[in-house]
């Protein structure tokens, strides 16, 4: 065994199991229910945002979430497998073609909004050319007769 089967191994059983993590795509609109310690006192905290970014594998797994609060975008990059996620929700799921969404910093107003994805709808349907008006060629009528 070399140092990376060694490693992963003894994560293996750190991490979330598949059963309490959505599939989460880019794109996606979540909420993210975060665990925050105050003192003695604990309460959950939902973060709702689109997922622009994932990347790492297996326990350094993270997610990165982009919201706009009050004109300003705020991003937060949360570890999936901390123990401090209480759940992910996905919200909807949008229809992206880009792996990282780094350029929603840039976008303003409705520039901003991801395409929703369109689950097993059919391309648009042709209009057909039977209840189409045949067309005809207008002939001129002449009012003098010879």
């Amino acid at each position: 065994m070399n140092r990376t089967e060694v490693l992963e191994s003894i994560v293996s059983g750190q991490l979330k199991a598949a059963t309490d993590l959505p599939a989460l795509k880019i794109g996606d609109t979540i909420d993210v229910h975060y665990r925050i310690v105050e003192g003695d006192k604990e309460r959950v905290q939902i973060f709702q945002g689109v997922l622009i970014a994932m990347k790492g594998r297996g326990i350094n797994r993270m997610i990165t979430v982009r919201r706009i609060v009050a004109n300003e975008g705020v991003e937060r990059i949360f570890p999936l497998n901390s123990p401090r996620i209480a759940k992910i929700d996905v919200i909807r799921h949008a229809d992206t073609r880009r792996a990282k969404l780094y350029y929603l910093r840039d976008r303003t107003g409705k520039s901003r909004r991801l395409r929703d994805e369109r689950r097993g709808a059919t391309a648009k349907p042709v209009a057909k050319a039977a209840s189409a008006k045949p067309r005809t060629k207008k002939v001129a009528k002449s009012g003098a007769a010879s």
